[in-house]
């Protein structure tokens, strides 16, 4: 059986598990808004910039539709994502970066995001400058982490 595109994460998925997408799926200590809270805070701390911060829920409540806690950041550095879109441009499609923090219908916590290496081979893009987004990864587990 061919899975699903945007279906969650099996439920006894390692930690990190990547479907077959390119995306990961980190699991979480924490309510998907306390998730975000905390990826907001290490992104911020490590100097990137935070362009947004997207209630999916709540939007989708404001046109009167149901969706379990879904929240986006979109962050990235303008320096680093400039030199990937010099290489690729349409690398844009796929930068800034973004991580979803998410509650699947089992109550299960997430944060997921794409692998740089997925946008590496999507854009062709050289391995000495995906470097500067693998960072992504760091961030997701720390905001992820019970402490």
């Amino acid at each position: 059986m061919t899975p699903k595109p945007n279906a969650d994460p099996p439920h006894d998925a390692p930690t990190s598990a990547s479907d077959v997408s390119g995306v990961i799926h980190v699991p979480s200590a924490h309510p998907a808004r306390e998730s975000l809270d905390r990826l907001d805070a290490r992104v911020r701390a490590a100097g990137l910039t935070v362009f947004l911060r997207l209630d999916q829920t709540q939007e989708a409540a404001r046109v009167g539709l149901t969706l379990r806690p879904t929240l986006l950041l979109v962050f990235g550095a303008p320096r680093a994502g400039t030199a990937l879109m010099q290489a690729s441009e349409t690398v844009a499609l796929d930068l800034p970066l973004r991580a979803v923090a998410w509650e699947d219908d089992r109550g299960d916590r997430w944060i997921s995001y794409v692998d740089p290496t997925t946008l590496a081979a999507r854009h062709h893009l050289p391995p000495d400058l995906i470097d500067a987004i693998n960072g992504i990864g760091a961030l997701v587990h720390a905001a992820a982490t019970s402490t």
